[in-house]
């Protein structure tokens, strides 16, 4: 399923047909509606770049993407070990993240040993 932005939705990039299907490398993700780019580079981009731009995008991820989408781009362990620094990107969804890695790690799920 796509759908275009509006313009008072990606102001940078009007017109950018965002995308639900993230096996597509040339779909740009739903939740990157105002900084557009696609699966592939998004994917790029976590693994090499700078440690501050990996948070901010993982950030974006948990605070914009429907939940189960949010695993296909990273790992519990990943949240987990990353939870001090990525939590100031969470916004209205930091409370949501914080209870679940917390049930998780209670219950041994969070992925670290």
């Amino acid at each position: 399923m796509e759908w275009y932005a509006t313009h008072r939705m990606a102001a940078h990039a009007p017109g950018v047909r965002l995308s639900l299907d993230l096996d597509d490398p040339t779909a740009v993700p739903y939740f990157l509606w105002d900084e557009p780019m696609t699966t592939t580079e998004l994917r790029s981009r976590l693994q090499g770049a700078s440690r501050t731009e990996r948070l901010r995008l993982l950030g974006r991820i948990l605070r914009e993407a429907r939940d189960p989408d949010v695993w296909r781009f990273t790992t519990p362990a990943e949240v987990a070990a990353s939870w001090s620094e990525v939590q100031r990107y969470l916004g209205r969804r930091r409370a949501f993240w914080q209870f679940l890695l917390g049930r998780w790690q209670e219950l041994g799920l969070d992925g670290r040993a």
